[in-house]
């Protein structure tokens, strides 16, 4: 009796071995584990192999699980038969539920789940040898269950993830631990990177009326001057009207032909301009910032499918778009979004929905309008006055100046503060509520 007792307690163990093992191994932290192996760690090496592998995993497992439970309980069973005679069949299912559930299934299993990795990495070589062993037998058992599964017409290897690796990339970043203004700056950089293919490179342009372009049959001397007012070191040439772009003058290739020419009044600054490049506003910001890459360039002109000159799109645009505002010491300071006391924010019309997304965790839609302004034209279907108000998506929006037709400047109310806002007496503001 104590040799059985004995044998009842090493099963139980085992038990305890693949229950643990199973939680550790399906639990374990893949890219962890890869990151391991990359370092020359060999049992997360066998880890990968384990999980790469997975049906001879959970099959052996399985089968050694649901062997060493049935053996203890059939051994348990005849002691207590021998003991109390048929009542005993009733004692020993009591007794080694009990004995399973809490020390077979529940304490190894919660241990595991709360020290997946390190347990994963221990138990590894183990579970590898366990699956050399029944590899026989759990191969057979698969072609049967296979067999099965075919006779009823089902493909069970298909769907094996319900979202996609960049759903999957997603996911991760939001459950990226730590809190800070630098743990979610690396999770708007993150999401960035995998929003590149998604979003078109008229969402991040500058446009026309705001780029800086010089009149190629202006003098020598005045292109040198509006080159040295400008920020910027490449800029667009148009000969007879703006949306004639006719090169790119870069400054450097202008004051070395300066410096050759030992003066100003004969240079032909046409000719000292490099080839513009065109691009369709459809182009993906991944595709261009590879292109810009393959070509080695910094600038690119986008047009619309009719070919009219829509604006310019650079390689530290959609750098921008990773990590945030670049400025340097001739950039001028702007403000994007002013918080107020209330909880507002004096947004500027042309602030991009993006923009405003990343540095506050909104989750304004940007499908249909780039710009605070567009998103208003488009929800309103029209072009608001100054003073009225909106409500979409939960926020608040009112119009606090306009330019013309263009909306410059926009009172932005996210929901928290939208309930304690209170209103101007004596001032009639309409609210219109879209939904």
């Amino acid at each position: 009796m104590l040799v059985t007792l004995s044998a009842i307690g090493i099963l139980l163990l085992l038990s305890a071995f693949f229950s643990g093992s199973e939680t550790a191994l399906t639990a374990a932290s893949r890219p962890l584990m890869h990151q391991l192996e990359n370092n020359g760690n060999q049992r997360a090496g066998t880890v990968n192999r384990l999980y790469e592998n997975r049906d001879m995993l959970i099959g052996s497992i399985l089968l050694g699980n649901n062997l060493v439970n049935i053996l203890a309980s059939a051994l348990a069973t005849s002691i207590m038969i021998g003991i109390y005679g048929e009542k005993g069949i009733a004692y020993a299912t009591i007794a080694m539920t009990l004995l399973i559930l809490i020390f077979a299934e529940i304490l190894p299993k919660t241990y595991a789940f709360y020290h997946a990795d390190r347990a994963a990495l221990f138990v590894a070589p183990l579970v590898k040898g366990c699956v050399t062993v029944l590899a026989p037998v759990t191969g057979t058992l698969h072609f049967l269950v296979g067999g099965i599964f075919k006779l009823f017409s089902i493909n069970y290897q298909t769907g094996r993830t319900v979202g996609s690796s960049a759903e999957l990339l997603r996911g991760a970043i939001d459950l990226h631990a730590g809190k800070g203004k630098a743990v979610d700056k690396e999770r708007a950089m993150l999401r960035s990177v995998l929003d590149l293919a998604n979003v078109d490179v008229n969402e991040i342009m500058v446009h026309r009326k705001d780029v800086v372009m010089i009149d190629a049959d202006l003098p020598p001397t005045d292109v040198i001057a509006e080159l040295l007012a400008s920020p910027f070191t490449r800029v667009p040439l148009w000969r007879g009207q703006p949306e004639n772009i006719i090169g790119i003058l870069h400054a450097k290739a202008v004051f070395r032909a300066v410096r050759a020419k030992d003066g100003v009044n004969d240079l032909d600054i046409a000719a000292l301009a490099a080839k513009p490049w065109f691009i369709p506003e459809t182009t993906t910001l991944l595709d261009q910032l590879q292109a810009f890459l393959g070509r080695r360039a910094h600038l690119a002109m986008m047009v619309d499918e009719y070919g009219s000159f829509m604006g310019i799109v650079t390689l530290e645009d959609i750098l921008e778009e990773i990590v945030g505002d670049i400025a340097d010491e001739h950039d001028a300071p702007v403000t994007r979004a002013e918080e107020q006391s209330d909880g507002s924010y004096i947004v500027e019309g042309s602030v991009t929905i993006r923009d405003l997304n990343r540095q506050f965790d909104w989750r304004l839609p940007d499908e249909e309008a780039a710009t605070v302004a567009g998103l208003i034209l488009h929800e309103s279907r029209r072009i608001p006055d100054v003073g009225q108000a909106f409500m979409f998506h939960g926020f608040r929006f009112d119009i606090l100046h306009r330019r013309r037709h263009q909306i410059t400047s926009v009172r932005l109310t996210p929901p928290p503060a939208l309930n304690a806002m209170p209103k101007d007496e004596g001032t009639e503001t309409e609210i219109e509520t879209k939904t």
